[in-house]
């Protein structure tokens, strides 16, 4: 794959897939990088495209004064000119990749030494030397697998609307990166700085607040309002007079790990692409404020190049239109030493806590670990020939925020429109009914007959091992059953599985929420403990007749009473079975 480069072309939803390169440019002096961009731009007004990337330590090549590392190894610059790309589908991005062995990542530095870092940084602040310091740090890897496997995982896990991976031969650049540096549109440059960061949620609810509070945080407005006005400052130097303006301020985009905080700029202008990079390269969001002596005080504090990270990929077409990322989210592999580099950091201000920052650190590496599994909403209903669907709103409304929460699409009068025609089809006798509706919201509904339920309890098993609480998989109902299924194979021996947290915490059984008898009265677990927000659940608890409480296990072997229930089996009693 030598030479190749894919692209995400986000103004027109579609990949480009780059290969056999009619000539490669490289720079590795500083001196090489301008006249290298500007052969780049002679190139497509040959009608030719050009697609590669400028690692962060480029930026001296435009403006002496800002100051970074020797990158040694690395290429300063690297673009492949290119006849035209082959096009792919942008919800069907052809990512198929060898499987990808696990990869053990490394902190470059312990939270100690970053939190000693942060220090650093608040004494430049309060100097007057600074305002905000993007402080980057690497995670570390052996790795000899398929770059390509790990572009896939990443884009998998967080799909990125401008993400890109670059193949030089001895490198390879996996970029997932949600974040435009700049795009231009015939006379139009636009800009879309990404600062401010929040983990997603666990139900739609805590996630809404989630993005709520970020939305709302003095903190990350003051950091991304800052970042605002330097890349106006930056568009100033190149752009028509009075044409700047910043017409999108303070936009939540979610992902699926975190919220991201962005904001739009964007300006007319005649500049030249190269002319464009001198303003504003690199991207005030992974510089900070005030850019020049806030780039030493990172050459300072970082002990290393950043490489292609917080540089730039993007491509040109014959036309003169061009988009180029910001380089987060984004692995280096090198191949000649077997290893893989990856770099996260956050905006540092005076008021930040070292604390929250590491961990802002820590949920933005997310996407290198979590392999997201592929699955389908799902809902069971129960259809009697008289009643017809039981709890059919609020399994609606169920699914509908699952979708929501997870950006799948769904049309819910369609749902229903399936649901009826499938009951014109059913004897008249209870039936459970399965739907499910894929991300791309095709829709499958298929039913069973349903025999009664025994007169005899249930008997419940406690799991092995605890759930995490922190699962979202928990707390919707989806065809990845993954915990479920584990916890069945070890406890094959009883009717139900009783899961509980790491707190211990009881939390559901495995197609049942679970209610226990304390003091006379019937209780059962809060959803925030790890469980789903069963139909049945809802409507007892508004009725009246159950109520919510933690129940730690202890109490579930010292209950007066136990039960499961859901939607399609009613309520159902059941005994706890001896181990």
């Amino acid at each position: 794959m030598q030479n190749e480069v894919w692209m995400h072309d986000a103004h027109n939803k579609r990949w480009l897939n780059f290969r056999e390169p009619l000539e490669v440019l490289e720079a590795w002096q500083l001196a090489e990088v301008v006249p290298l961009l500007r052969w780049a731009e002679e190139a497509t007004r040959q009608g030719r495209w050009v697609a590669g990337f400028l690692a962060y330590e480029a930026a001296p090549a435009f403006d002496a004064a800002l100051d970074a590392h020797t990158p040694g190894h690395f290429p300063l610059a690297w673009f492949g000119v290119y006849k035209e790309p082959t096009v792919g589908a942008d919800d069907h991005p052809p990512l198929n990749a060898s499987p990808l062995p696990k990869i053990d990542w490394q902190a470059a530095l312990t939270e100690a030494e970053y939190a000693h870092a942060i220090t650093h940084i608040k004494e430049h602040i309060a100097r007057g030397q600074t305002y905000q310091v993007n402080f980057t740090y690497r995670l570390r890897a052996e790795f000899n697998g398929e770059p390509f496997a790990l572009f896939a995982q990443l884009v998998a896990n967080q799909p990125a609307p401008y993400a890109a991976f670059v193949d030089t031969g001895r490198f390879a650049i996996c970029s997932a990166s949600p974040e435009l540096f700049f795009e231009r549109q015939g006379h139009t440059v636009r800009s879309k700085p990404m600062k401010g960061t929040a983990a997603r949620g666990r139900t739609l609810t805590e996630d809404e607040a989630q993005a709520c509070a970020l939305h709302h945080s003095e903190k990350n407005r003051a950091e991304n309002v800052m970042i605002v006005d330097m890349i106006r400052n930056d568009l100033g130097r190149v752009a028509e007079v009075g044409s700047v303006r910043v017409p999108k301020l303070f936009e939540t985009e979610r992902y699926p790990t975190v919220w991201q905080m962005t904001s739009t700029v964007e300006a007319k202008t005649r500049a030249s692409l190269t002319e464009i990079f001198a303003a504003l390269f690199p991207c005030a969001s992974i510089t900070g404020a005030p850019k020049r002596s806030t780039m030493k005080i990172i050459r300072a504090l970082e002990g290393t190049p950043r490489g292609a990270y917080c540089g730039t990929l993007g491509f040109i077409q014959p036309n003169g239109d061009a988009q180029f990322n910001v380089a987060i989210r984004t692995a280096v592999i090198d191949r000649e030493r077997g290893a893989a580099e990856y770099g996260v950091g956050s905006g540092v201000v005076w008021d930040s806590d070292a604390a929250d920052e590491w961990l802002e650190c820590q949920i933005k590496a997310r996407v290198l670990n979590t392999k997201r599994p592929k699955f389908e909403l799902l809902e069971s209903l129960r259809w009697e020939p008289v009643t017809g669907y039981g709890l059919l709103e609020r399994h609606l409304m169920r699914l509908k925020e699952s979708a929501e929460y997870f950006a799948f699409e769904l049309n819910l009068s369609e749902v229903r429109a399936r649901l009826e025609a499938l009951a014109q089809t059913l004897a008249p006798a209870p039936h459970k009914v399965r739907v499910t509706v894929s991300h791309a919201g095709e829709i499958q509904c298929e039913a069973a007959p349903l025999a009664e339920n025994t007169s005899q309890p249930l008997t419940l098993a406690i799991a092995p091992t605890p759930i995490a609480s922190s699962n979202v998989f928990l707390f919707h109902k989806t065809t990845h059953r993954q915990v479920y299924d584990e916890a069945r194979a070890a406890r094959p021996d009883s009717d139900e599985v009783v899961l509980w947290n790491e707190r211990g915490e009881v939390t559901e059984a495995l197609t049942n929420n679970v209610a226990v008898k304390l003091a006379g009265g019937w209780f059962t677990p809060p959803v925030l403990c790890g469980l789903l927000a069963g139909t049945l659940r809802a409507q007892l608890l508004e009725e009246g007749q159950l109520r919510e409480r933690v129940i730690l296990l202890d109490e579930l072997k010292h209950a007066e009473a136990l039960a499961v229930f859901n939607s399609v089996r009613g309520w159902r009693e059941a005994q706890l079975k001896v181990a």
